[in-house]
């Protein structure tokens, strides 16, 4: 059996037998206990409750609502049939003209409209995932690097390593700031790479932060397009969680920033994509946009091999082109974002739960290291193990996302329902609330112990036998 397996793996290349697809973490093995053992409120109410999916459910009512009364947009109902055989035939890989319009200008309605963006350098991808491996392929050759602040989201591991050959540099960010990016850590992960003979080619900053849930402001912007424009590498800002800012401060877009100072604007890329801001991840809507002419000629070749079907850029272009539904979708979806947040949040307070204040995104980035055992990554990885396996929700720690420092993790709030929200905020205040309790207990045991040891100590305690402190003996062992 053993050589047949060996034989197998030898009929195949090194990408298909690696392990560069990056899937052998607790962030995707926390998916797999979940599609194992899955949480429904009859069928299976001790299942585990899945929050390590940034999915946001909570604004289909609206989308629905609009479809109902736009059946023309869909070229699967009566209304629309007319326009099956246009859309059903081969198309510009481009895209269609009026999807790219709709998208460019949508793009810019979630940025408050003070950045216009220019259809003709939207490139299609398959989602965000296909247009980050794009854009790496176009700006990266093999053993190339990329420096991404810390923590980030895990799939980058895949996204843009797996096919490409290229490396990323952690740049470490720590809780001390509530994790900004500095200068000072940008400069020492690039100092390191030039050490270690890495070629260093751009900086992924994702803005809004996943796992973080914040937007990065004015000052620190201009600094990190200050610093590409330095070392002359590329940037790529990854802002597909830009619809989903809830608080102030608001959202700026890198788009913003190089229109107020001077930069290379070849060294400029955005990654977009609908799956967060619309709630669309199966509909695989992905974007690069790029300020560089030869990223998007060269692209938009590359994207034949991950194109957004026809059908989707069709129903796609009839919503997004309503400009009514665009500013509806966008204050209600912030609206609801907002009242999420602050009924999860209040529930985490009360169980005593710290969280990184955030305004953005689909998740929180939790506090958990007072329930360590030991500030170490293999304690952890033992509590994540224990939420997984007794508590029964799928959270995801932060060392899946390459976080310095141990105890945090990842919650998603948006992907359930209110009923499900509340069975997942009771669990987590029990298990707090026995995990504080034992803590408190360990505590007060190890004091007794101290204790005792202390009473041992006193001079009134001692053995009649035992040296006295002016004793010889003593002075000859101390």
């Amino acid at each position: 059996m053993g050589y047949m397996c060996n034989q197998q793996t030898q009929l195949l290349s090194k990408i298909a037998t690696d392990n560069g697809h990056g899937e052998n973490s607790p962030y995707f093995d926390g998916w797999k206990a979940y599609d194992s053992d899955p949480y429904h409120r009859i069928e299976n109410p001790t299942g585990v409750i899945q929050m390590g999916l940034a999915e946001n459910q909570l604004s289909f009512d609206i989308i629905e609502e609009w479809l109902l009364k736009n059946p023309k947009a869909s070229i699967c109902t009566v209304e629309g049939m007319s326009e099956f055989r246009d859309i059903a035939i081969y198309q510009d890989y481009h895209g269609l003209t009026e999807f790219r319009n709709a998208v460019a200008k949508f793009m810019g309605k979630v940025r408050g409209d003070r950045v216009v963006y220019d259809p003709n350098r939207i490139i299609m991808s398959g989602g965000a995932t296909g247009a980050h491996e794009l854009v790496t392929f176009c700006l990266a050759d093999p053993d190339d690097a990329f420096l991404v602040p810390t923590p980030y989201y895990p799939g980058f591991d895949r996204d843009l390593r797996w096919r490409t050959g290229v490396q990323l540099l952690p740049v470490d960010c720590e809780s001390s700031n509530d994790f900004k990016i500095t200068r000072k850590a940008l400069e020492a992960a690039y100092e390191k790479a030039q050490e270690e003979k890495i070629r260093v080619k751009g900086l992924l900053i994702t803005n809004p932060s996943n796992p973080l849930g914040t937007v990065l402001d004015l000052e620190t912007l201009k600094s990190i397009v200050t610093f590409v424009n330095e070392k002359n590498i590329h940037l790529i800002s990854d802002e597909i969680y830009a619809g989903t800012v809830f608080g102030s401060p608001g959202f700026i877009s890198v788009s913003e920033i190089i229109e107020e100072m001077e930069c290379n604007r070849d060294l400029i890329h955005i990654v977009y994509s609908l799956s967060k801001d619309m709630g669309f991840p199966g509909f695989r809507v992905g974007i690069v946009y790029s300020y560089n002419d030869d990223v998007v000629n060269v692209g938009r070749k590359m994207s034949s091999f991950g194109l957004v079907s026809t059908q989707t850029q069709h129903l796609i272009a009839s919503m997004l082109s309503d400009d009514e539904f665009v500013e509806n979708f966008i204050s209600k979806n912030s609206e609801k974002l907002s009242t999420r947040y602050k009924r999860f949040s209040s529930g985490l307070y009360k169980a005593g739960i710290r969280c990184l204040e955030s305004n953005a995104g689909l998740f929180f980035w939790m506090d958990l290291r007072r329930l360590l055992k030991e500030p170490t990554a293999d304690a952890e990885m033992a509590l994540w193990r224990l939420i997984i396996n007794k508590v029964k929700l799928n959270v995801s720690p932060g060392l899946s996302f390459h976080c310095s420092e141990p105890g945090w993790f990842r919650v998603c709030f948006a992907n359930m329902d209110d009923e499900t929200m509340e069975v997942a905020l009771e669990r987590i205040r029990s298990f707090v609330r026995k995990e504080v309790s034992a803590k408190r207990q360990r505590w007060q045991d190890n004091l007794k112990v101290r204790l005792s040891f202390g009473r041992l100590d006193d001079p009134h305690m001692r053995s009649p036998h035992s040296p006295m402190p002016q004793s010889p003996l003593v002075r000859a062992r101390t």
